[in-house]
């Protein structure tokens, strides 16, 4: 096991800006196809279940988008896919926060969620977000701000005014990194699309109590914390020390 994780698998120094620019754009375009794909309105047209397609795409898409990712970036795809399949039986199967067009998690979820954690990644590394890095800082809460204020409004989303006020606690600790924001405008156009072709449906009301709209934009806060556990998880992967024993044992 302790290969695995010192592996040259996971080790690539110098990615390629240009596949980083090209992810980023395919992730615009590949996320309304697959969920395009594994919906009521492709089954009804087509007479026949596309979620294996749906499957097959985000596959290849994330072994792509795997092997040209830079060292920091593949660690923290490989252990968003664990950390969200364990998210998606708990809120999901567990506390049932949401559900599947069917009962089963599809194959493509827990991919995705690395997907367009890695796609806030790259969209936060961009020339232009690091140049513009202070005014982004500035910007961001002010939109977010409105975004969460409209479901509340609107829809009486309480579970989006309870959560978002956890998810600024945590860019609060984070002194207002940008890489939360861009992925949480990620998960904000995922969701959307998600829940528009009827992927997915957020319960009316959360543990039988909290009203939610369908999608709740504070669903953002779990990608927020999650990514402090992944974050921890990456730095004890890179800085676990081993032992003589170890090394004799293996």
């Amino acid at each position: 096991m302790k290969r695995f994780f010192s592996s040259q698998l996971f080790i690539n120094s110098n990615p390629a800006r240009s596949n980083m620019a090209l992810a980023g754009w395919l992730f615009l375009i590949l996320t309304p196809l697959v969920l395009w794909l594994d919906s009521d309105f492709f089954l009804n047209d087509y007479g026949f279940n596309g979620r294996w397609l749906a499957n097959a795409f985000t596959i290849v898409y994330f072994l792509w988008l795997f092997y040209v990712s830079g060292t920091e970036l593949r660690k923290l795809m490989f252990t968003m896919v664990i950390i969200s399949y364990i998210g998606e039986l708990i809120f999901c199967s567990l506390i049932g926060m949401y559900h599947y067009r069917t009962v089963h998690i599809p194959l493509y979820v827990p991919l995705g969620h690395a997907i367009v954690y890695a796609s806030g990644y790259i969209y936060a590394n961009t020339f232009w977000a690091v140049k513009n890095k202070t005014a982004l800082k500035k910007a961001f809460p002010v939109l977010f701000i409105l975004i969460f204020l409209i479901p509340v409004i609107f829809f009486n989303d309480m579970f989006t005014l309870i959560f978002s006020v956890f998810f600024f606690a945590i860019l609060r600790r984070k002194k207002g990194d940008p890489l939360y924001y861009f992925i949480a405008l990620c998960v904000i156009y995922i969701e959307l699309l998600g829940t528009g072709f009827n992927c997915w449906k957020w319960v009316p009301e959360t543990f039988g109590l909290i009203p939610a709209a369908n999608p709740p934009m504070g669903a953002v806060f779990f990608y927020a914390g999650g990514d402090v556990i992944i974050a921890k998880l990456v730095s004890i992967w890179e800085n676990r020390k081993t032992s003589p024993i170890t090394e004799i044992a293996d």
